[in-house]
């Protein structure tokens, strides 16, 4: 029988296919031979730090090209992103885990090899739990369609999925006849999309005051395009959540800002909850984005509809594709409103001005950002006063404003930006960052050094973990200190800049901009300064520990 290639020859083949072009990782013995082939393939393989930076590396591009990939080796490269996949399947971003393994053949008579845990099969149990589908390439006659399904199963629910290859495998020889791509688009059942779509619409077309709570959903599955469609025939309000902040541009009539509960803007929180008709698109209703849950949404003036769950009401309804309900609501007959007004942030029209040696606050910080982004800037806000700060800022395309606001892992950021540059080259990506996530994971500007890329990295620098310290303060929340600014000369490349002050920060922000190289600004903040979104959040935090 003919042959067409080998189990890793198809595996880079597939991956290039779906629009991978990037695999993010740190080798180690057991996968040696397969990285070997990726660096002759026409992927190119970025070498991280860390396992972990690689594994929020390959998120960021998952969430802005559709797909990422990671690849590490067997047990103390796999168990590493670990953490980084967990977060991939909170908050649905569809990353390849891939990992090396001991052979098939090595593994007879149960030998002590090294970097195994208990079993085998132990690495790929774990994976089971925080994937939705995984599968080990240990035989030839079925590689080919053990990836086709579990790459089908990353498409449907926009979520990570593991592929363990045993290093004796990746060299053996598929047959000629291969799998037909085992992915296909699920069709809504059409009976049941009508009756859903016309109880919506006589929800909304009843209501005084509908307002739409579109979701990272519409994100995760490309529908940025068809919620404008129908928010520009309704002129219907949309709000985001803080995980689906920049969902469609912020300056667009319509947007009103980040619902939070009571967490967020009073005015977008009142618009919300006293509507007769919330349409809830994509979102997942978690306690950061409900404001610890002091949200006030009354279900009966829901129409909910994600790709997990859809309600209109009290009444469920199964069998209906959430991209099928936008596209057949925007086709029905639904009466336009008024175009939104009062919007909660006028005040950030404006460039602020900065007074020479006065102390910079968080207040200033952010207001001298929101006129510092440009069209071509995406925005990557690490967890604590970086993301809750940054909420107030106006993003101006789609999908260019990037955190974890879920699972809420410290050091996303950093590595995040490879990522984001990587899948969006025309975007230069402006990192705001703790020093205690930048701690975590900050080690990854040297990788950005290395592969010549161009953030704007600032560390909010305030001496310790500003979160945790409001809920419950002791010595376990302080930090070294580290001279940021510095770290350019140990890399070997990038700038950095030490600001204090307000017009230290205008300086600095008027050379970044200009520089082509990686920039990293050392922000020196109050320990007791913080946002007044963090402090609405953190209360309703602190009641609970």
């Amino acid at each position: 029988m003919k042959t067409a290639g080998t189990i890793g020859d198809y595996l880079i083949d597939r991956l290039y296919s779906l629009g991978i072009r990037h695999v993010f990782g740190v080798p180690g013995d057991y996968v040696l031979g397969f990285y070997d082939m990726l660096s002759k393939s026409r992927l190119e393989l970025i070498n991280t730090c860390d396992e972990q930076g690689a594994g929020f590396a390959a998120d960021a591009y998952a969430r802005l090209k559709g797909i990422g990939a990671v690849c590490v080796t067997y047990g103390v490269g796999g168990l590493k992103v670990v953490n980084t996949t967990a977060q991939a399947y909170a908050e649905k971003s569809p990353v390849v885990v891939i990992s090396g393994a001991p052979g098939v053949r090595e593994r007879e008579k149960n030998p002590l090899l090294h970097h195994r845990v208990r079993d085998f099969d132990t690495q790929k149990n774990i994976f089971e739990e925080i994937t939705v589908a995984s599968a080990a390439l240990d035989d030839a006659q079925t590689a080919v369609q053990e990836t086709e399904r579990v790459l089908a199963a990353l498409f449907r629910f926009k979520r990570p999925v593991y592929i363990e290859l045993p290093r004796d495998m990746i060299s053996s020889e598929i047959s000629q006849h291969r799998h037909k791509a085992a992915y296909r688009e699920k069709r809504s059942d059409q009976v049941v999309l009508n009756e859903l779509v016309g109880e919506a619409v006589g929800m909304i077309n009843g209501a005084e005051k509908p307002v739409i709570i579109a979701g990272e959903e519409i994100h995760r599955f490309g529908l940025q395009n068809q919620l404008l469609d129908f928010v520009n025939k309704t002129n219907i309000p949309v709000a985001s959540t803080v995980l689906s902040k920049s969902v469609i541009n912020e300056l667009h009539s319509s947007y009103m800002g980040v619902y939070q509960g009571a967490a967020g803007h009073e005015f977008v929180q009142n618009y919300v909850e006293s509507s007769d008709c919330i349409i809830i698109l994509g979102a997942l209703l978690t306690d950061l984005s409900l404001g610890m849950f002091s949200a006030k949404i009354d279900q009966a003036k829901t129409i909910y509809v994600t790709s997990e769950r859809i309600s209109v009401g009290y009444h469920l309804y199964e069998k209906v594709l959430l991209q099928d309900f936008i596209v057949a609501l925007t086709r029905s007959k639904i009466k336009p409103r008024s175009y939104l007004t009062g919007k909660p942030y006028p005040r950030y029209s404006y460039s602020p001005g900065f007074a020479r040696g006065h102390r910079i606050t968080i207040k200033h910080l952010f207001e001298r950002l929101n006129s510092f982004l440009t069209d071509e800037m995406i925005v990557i806000a690490d967890v604590g006063d970086a993301l809750f700060g940054s909420i107030d800022l106006i993003i101006r395309g789609k999908t260019q404003f990037l955190s974890t606001a879920y699972y809420a892992s410290l050091g996303f950021a950093v590595p995040a930006s490879i990522g984001a540059k990587l899948a969006m080259p025309h975007l230069r990506p402006v990192v705001l960052v703790g020093d205690g996530a930048f701690q975590m994971t900050g080690m990854e500007l040297s990788t950005i050094v290395r592969y010549r890329l161009d953030p704007i990295i600032l560390v909010l620098n305030n001496g310790g973990y500003m979160t945790e310290r409001i809920m419950l303060d002791g010595s376990f929340n302080d930090l070294q200190p580290w001279q940021h600014s510095q770290l350019t000369q140990i890399f070997g490349g990038g700038r950095g800049y030490d600001v204090r002050t307000e017009d230290q920060l205008e300086s600095a922000l008027a050379s970044a901009k200009k520089s082509k190289e990686a920039c990293i600004i050392d922000v020196h903040l109050d320990p007791k300064d913080m946002s007044e979104t963090l402090k609405r959040l953190t209360k309703g935090f602190a009641e609970r520990v």
